[in-house]
């Protein structure tokens, strides 16, 4: 995924779009914990949202450091869905909303980086989470430089480094029961490929994620958790009781590692916003997410 000749074929085809400096449509959505629930807001709410972007050695990848690139954005337009509601509904609403509040829940992201330095076989990485327990864990490792931002590197090269054994604790308890035991160097490592499955939500769907076994050693190596007891962290139709302790990651490679790397810990928290009826916004833990809400108004950094 680093390499920028006719091997990589993503790469080749990103070229060709803005060879000559063409100019390319994108769209997509925001990845933000407010967006992260299925119901609208009620009226009168005020909300902005900020993005800020990444450097150009961050998002762009080439195949020298002296050749300087720069991406410019030409026009960019956020679209938002509004509803029309009957004016009959927002008395309703405001009737209610004089005795209780408007509940959203929501589910809060949070990232959390570790580096682990070159020369080491074996690391425990403590209390990476204390206080609630995530209700999903993803976690990947990727090049040190190439997380700070190289333009020879692919940040989202989530290389495998000879993994031989991967644990997930949460107060204690081990999980999976049994340790991941990969052999990447043998080709063996369907139960870490099995969790992208169990750990997503589609383990008894009959669909894919889009990355082959084939794939997964070769810069897709990602290892996912549902911690939930019914496997129902992919599910908005409930909640599962929520618990408080720490997690911890213990790791092993089949030889020291030659260079630095950063363990990228991807985790998922079923939280709740409140708004009352004078529109002031209440919510738990949305600090460290990213997303801060206060009294009326809220505001989302975009990473």
């Amino acid at each position: 995924m680093d390499s920028t000749d006719g091997k990589n074929i993503g790469f080749v085809k990103r070229q060709e779009l803005i060879s000559e400096s063409k100019e390319i449509e994108m769209i997509g959505h925001l990845h933000g914990d407010i967006f992260n629930q299925d119901k609208f807001l009620i009226n009168g709410v005020e909300m902005s949202v900020k993005l800020v972007r990444s450097r150009e050695s961050f998002n762009l990848i080439v195949g020298s450091n002296d050749v300087k690139f720069k991406v410019c954005i030409t026009d960019a337009t956020l679209i938002v869905r509004r509803a029309r509601i009957n004016p009959s509904v927002l008395l309703a609403h405001q009737k209610v909303l004089a005795s209780t509040t408007a509940k959203y829940p929501i589910t809060r992201a949070e990232v959390k980086v570790l580096t682990i330095p070159s020369g080491v076989q074996g690391k425990t990485l403590d209390n990476i989470f204390l206080g609630q327990v995530p209700k999903r864990c993803i976690i990947g490792f990727v090049n040190n430089s190439a997380f700070n931002g190289s333009l020879t590197k692919n940040p989202f090269n989530f290389e495998n480094y000879g993994i031989n054994s991967f644990s997930l604790y949460i107060d204690g308890q081990q999980i999976p029961s049994k340790a991941l035991q990969p052999s990447f160097n043998n080709s063996i490592f369907t139960s870490a490929y099995h969790t992208l499955f169990s750990g997503t939500g589609i383990h008894f769907l009959n669909e894919g994620n889009g990355i082959s076994c084939e794939q997964y050693g070769k810069g897709y190596c990602l290892l996912a958790f549902d911690l939930t007891p019914d496997l129902s962290a992919n599910s908005s139709t409930h909640w599962n009781l929520i618990k408080h302790g720490s997690v911890r990651i213990e790791v092993r490679f089949e030889s020291s590692l030659i260079q630095t790397i950063n363990c990228i810990v991807y985790a998922e928290f079923d939280n709740i916003i409140e708004i009352d009826k004078n529109r002031n916004v209440t919510g738990c833990e949305l600090e460290s997410s990213r997303v801060r809400i206060c009294h009326s108004t809220t505001v989302m950094n975009h990473f």
